[in-house]
């Protein structure tokens, strides 16, 4: 079974865990790193013959457009992660709509391509945002992949659907939750930080499981996880340097067992297949 893979395009400096310490108005001070990165993601899946979807930043296509039109142009899904990774459940429904139009069309402009795949910052699409699907229905949206379906101290909606479903009666929309992983008795996301801290079988489990009830997973990381000389934030709380920085350099190695050992392919795809 065709799985999704799928890569959150951002800076190091973007990311939640610094939401607090890094002021956006500083981030054209910092040093971009997210050119580079990505090159070592896309070379990692020329190598595995796998085509992904990247969901990404409007910021970082409105100031790398050269990387967008890169990624498209190796047969990779261009996606929205919104502008500059604002969570969805603190704007309203019109600061989203704006958000979502900014988004698009500084990747659209890029890559050449339409674009019609969704993904919130820090999977913060939940019982806050009821206005969230009908807006990207609205907006021409064909799929979200913004729930994670478990309980974490920075996202997760337990009670939603853990596949794909149809979140609105009247639309074709569809929403693609980050597969689910069992460690014990705790649930987390089978990727991201997860991914590099836990031992793989976790990961494999997981996907066998999806893909056991005719499920394709939903599978990610991001292009800084990758780059273990990244800067250091120091001013950040523990709990969030250990998060962001534990494992990085063991991250390429497991990511390329990862692809070795199961189906994987674009979002667009995994779900029409």
């Amino acid at each position: 079974m065709l799985n999704g893979m799928s890569v959150d395009v951002e800076e190091w400096f973007q990311v939640g865990a610094f939401e607090r310490v890094i002021d956006k108005d500083d981030w054209p001070t910092l040093e971009s790193r997210v050119e580079a990165n990505t090159g070592r993601v896309l070379d990692l899946f020329a190598e595995a013959g796998v085509a992904a979807t990247f969901f990404t930043l409007g910021w970082v296509a409105h100031r790398c457009p050269a990387l967008i039109r890169r990624i498209a142009d190796a047969g990779h899904e261009i996606a929205s992660h919104g502008w500059d990774h604002q969570r969805v459940w603190t704007m309203d429904a019109a600061t989203f709509r704006a958000d979502l139009a900014r988004a698009r069309s500084a990747l659209e402009d890029a890559s050449g391509r339409g674009v019609i795949g969704y993904r919130a910052p820090s999977f913060s699409v939940d019982t806050r945002t009821p206005w969230a699907h009908v807006e990207l229905a609205a907006a021409g949206y064909r799929y979200s992949s913004s729930i994670a379906p478990i309980a974490h101290d920075h996202y997760g909606w337990p009670d939603a659907p853990r596949y794909a479903h149809r979140p609105l009666a009247d639309s074709p929309l569809l929403e693609v939750p980050v597969t689910i992983a069992t460690v014990g008795p705790k649930q987390v996301t089978a990727g991201g930080g997860f991914f590099r801290l836990l031992p793989s079988a976790v990961t494999d489990r997981a996907v066998r499981r999806a893909n056991a009830e005719q499920q394709p997973a939903m599978f990610y990381f991001h292009p800084w996880e990758v780059d273990p000389d990244q800067p250091r934030v120091t001013g950040a709380p523990l709990r969030s340097r250990l998060r962001h920085y534990s494992r990085l350099g063991a991250m390429r190695g497991k990511l390329a067992g990862l692809l070795a050992r199961h189906e994987w392919g674009r979002v667009d795809q995994a779900i029409a297949a």
